[in-house]
């Protein structure tokens, strides 16, 4: 049971993983990006479009080619949530706008988009059901080590998720080396921190800006794919992530703006996500108080962080704040 717990908490904590990895890099450049769950919606829907366009090709299910199946639907989610990502920073970057306004804009027009194209393509299914089925291209992407159900609880715990869960530890773990140990990440920490020294010292504190805020919204984009072709099995319905999106900001709070962290954190908040269920099961009658339980959590982060007085464990000085050359 305990393994079972673990192993649906990392299911959940995945897409929230993407998102807070993503929004991580973004904020390290001083960009205060809310229109991730925006973009992770974009993300989600440009791989089903990508992958219902597929499917929709082959004369049979039996002939779809897991390369393929794989390969396409991800670089429409890349395409489509870098497209998001470059709005974001055109906006924010080259013409100043604020950024809260931006993002949350972002948001909204992320979930109009995903909900219209997932209604078209609804639509030109005709089907019954408010929903998209890609089940076919679900098994490409859900495909786990052919020895884990050998392992017992260790490949249970362990092994038994798809490469894009593995992709976000990785990315995760990457990201924080990157942050830390090189000198991009250096650069990039000092336009978040002091873009005006930054820009002194010969750093294009634009171009970091960019590259942080495209990079950011790729990954995030990544989670909503997941989500889709993962954990919801290939099913697409229009309002169906929640506020996942949300919560992986908060994340990034939680994880004080480490990547490495957030990998703990996103098992964590997963379990929380899902703990009502486990408490349902033993008939205990309050279920509904445990299902507050993320939000709670990011409650009380909020307020130990905004406490502290370490620097470490503080957003980038200059979070959220537009960069004017001239005033230097």
């Amino acid at each position: 049971m305990i393994a079972a717990f673990i192993q649906r908490a990392v299911v959940q904590g995945i897409p929230l993983l993407f998102g807070s990895t993503g929004e991580i890099i973004t904020e390290k450049s001083g960009n205060l990006n809310l229109g991730i769950p925006g973009i992770m919606y974009v993300g989600g829907i440009s791989g089903v479009i990508g992958a219902f366009l597929y499917e929709h090709s082959l004369p049979s299910p039996e002939s779809i080619n897991p390369f393929l199946a794989v390969a396409i639907p991800m670089l429409s989610c890349v395409l489509g949530s870098l497209l998001m990502g470059l709005l974001y920073a055109f906006l924010t970057v080259t013409l100043r706008a604020n950024q809260n306004v931006t993002g949350l804009a972002l948001t909204t027009f992320g979930t109009g988009f995903g909900n219209f194209f997932g209604g078209s393509l609804i639509k030109l299914v005709k089907t019954d059901m408010p929903s998209i089925s890609l089940t076919a291209t679900s098994g490409c992407f859900r495909q786990t080590l052919p020895f884990a159900d050998k392992l017992g609880w260790f490949g249970d715990i362990f092994l038994s998720y798809s490469f894009l869960a593995y992709l976000a530890v990785i990315l995760a773990l990457v990201s924080s080396f990157v942050l830390n140990h090189t000198w991009v990440g250096l650069r990039l920490r000092a336009v978040g921190e002091d873009p005006t020294t930054a820009d002194a010292a010969g750093i294009s504190v634009g171009r970091y800006k960019y590259f942080a805020t495209c990079i950011g919204s790729v990954i995030a984009g990544m989670g909503g794919l997941y989500y889709v072709m993962d954990y919801a099995c290939g099913v697409w319905s229009n309002d169906g992530f929640g506020d996942r999106g949300w919560l992986a900001i908060a994340l990034v709070i939680f994880a004080v703006w480490k990547p490495n962290m957030s990998i703990l954190g996103s098992i964590l908040f997963g379990g929380l996500f899902i703990v009502h269920n486990y408490i349902q099961s033993l008939g205990v009658s309050i279920q509904e108080i445990f299902k507050m339980l993320p939000y709670v959590v990011t409650i009380i982060v909020l307020v130990i962080v905004s406490m502290r007085k370490r620097r470490e464990s503080q957003p980038p000085a200059h979070l959220g704040l537009p960069y004017f050359r001239e005033e230097r």
